[in-house]
């Protein structure tokens, strides 16, 4: 337990900071699944979820939950997975 007031703010913050980053996480993770989903069963839908995963992963490294350059490196390898998909 936090014994000074600077300390108890510092905890307030970070289980807010949690919450928010927990929520930008899930946000990319379901979005991830759900494409890798439609690509496992082959489905065009893969191609008209990425403005959804390009929001959520932009969104997320925004924030600082997900590095810029990890951010970057999954759009990439899910649009190439979608590209091969559709030739």
């Amino acid at each position: 337990m936090a014994n000074t007031s600077s300390a108890k703010k510092a905890e307030r913050a970070s289980t807010r900071k949690r919450v928010f980053n927990l929520r930008h996480k899930k946000a990319v993770h379901d979005t991830v699944k759900e494409i890798s989903r439609a690509l496992q069963a082959k489905s065009k839908d893969a191609a008209t979820m990425l403005p959804a995963l390009y929001k959520a992963v932009d969104k997320a490294a925004k924030h600082g939950t997900l590095n810029k350059n990890t951010a970057s490196r999954m759009k990439s390898r899910i649009t190439k997975r979608v590209a091969a998909l559709a030739t």
